[in-house]
């Protein structure tokens, strides 16, 4: 299939494409690697009466230490630089777990980190790793700036706290708390394929090992990334055990709400969602005592 009719323009600066997008709000859309928009433009699933080609905005384009100790990272930054990026590796390891995961090479190549967020698929894995991280977004309009939280940001389905004439332009990652450790797995039923469920953990070990702060944010498992914060909440105070994992793993039962599809039924998905919670949790637990 062809998308509807629109028009295309190429702006060569940031002032130009935000205000591309004050006069036209919804019926324009960025276009950035395009892995996301151009196939729902092609199946009539979205469309747009104008695209702004942002390709040209090369400034958007980095990976920075923060000042905090922790990352800035540019909107249009491709996904296969996230993946290979050192100081990804070394300053945000769940971020740099979680990469490979994501679609095939051939895509991350093109896609951006800000086009997946901004798109908010509630199977892709960019928005669990950012709500898991305590990322902040930079939101900018021909009106000024905005920093939205990860918490803030995602709305529901395909939705985002992002106004009509607003374009995310950078993400900041917080430095970790010491004694933090993080993991990302999930289950699909080929490499490459949307995951038909998929966690991220991250845990805080205090000063005798028990758990201080914990996170656990699901893909898949509604109409956007769902942080069960109620089953993370059990884990602070505990010792590290099969017992305490467990009991969180069930209790992300109640807060979880996956639909299902022709692949799984949401049974089966919540039953990934329990042993997918183990392993996150196992892994979270002893990378924490070794950092």
């Amino acid at each position: 299939m062809k998308p509807a009719p629109f028009d295309y323009y190429a702006p060569d600066s940031l002032e130009a494409a935000l205000a591309l997008k004050a006069q036209h709000g919804d019926d324009a859309k960025f276009l950035a690697g395009g892995q996301s928009l151009i196939p729902a433009m092609n199946f009539r699933l979205a469309q747009a009466a104008f695209l702004v080609d942002v390709n040209g905005l090369t400034d958007l384009s980095y990976i920075r230490r923060g000042d905090d100790g922790g990352l800035r990272l540019g909107a249009l930054t491709r996904q296969r630089q996230l993946e290979r990026d050192p100081l990804v590796k070394q300053h945000a390891p769940l971020l740099h777990e979680a990469m490979p995961f994501v679609a095939h090479p051939q895509i991350r190549n093109r896609g951006t980190l800000g086009g997946s967020l901004a798109h908010a698929d509630p199977a892709a894995e960019l928005p669990v790793i950012a709500l898991a991280l305590g990322a902040r977004f930079k939101a900018l309009s021909t009106r000024g700036e905005r920093w939205i939280t990860a918490d803030d940001f995602f709305k529901g389905f395909f939705t985002t706290d992002l106004a009509s004439d607003e374009m995310l332009v950078e993400v900041v990652l917080p430095q970790l708390p010491s004694r933090t450790g993080g993991a990302f797995v999930e289950f699909a039923r080929r490499r490459g394929d949307y995951a038909l469920m998929g966690v991220a953990a991250t845990v805080t070990l205090d000063g005798g090992g028990s758990c201080q702060q914990a996170c656990l944010v699901y893909l898949n498992a509604g109409e956007g990334p769902v942080s069960a914060k109620r089953a993370a909440a059990l884990l602070a105070g505990q010792r590290p055990s099969a017992v305490a994992i467990e009991a969180a793993a069930a209790a992300a039962d109640s807060e979880i709400n996956p639909t299902g599809n022709v692949h799984a039924s949401p049974e089966y998905q919540r039953h990934l969602a329990r042993v997918l919670t183990r392993r996150a949790l196992s892994k979270a637990f002893e990378r924490a005592k070794t950092v």
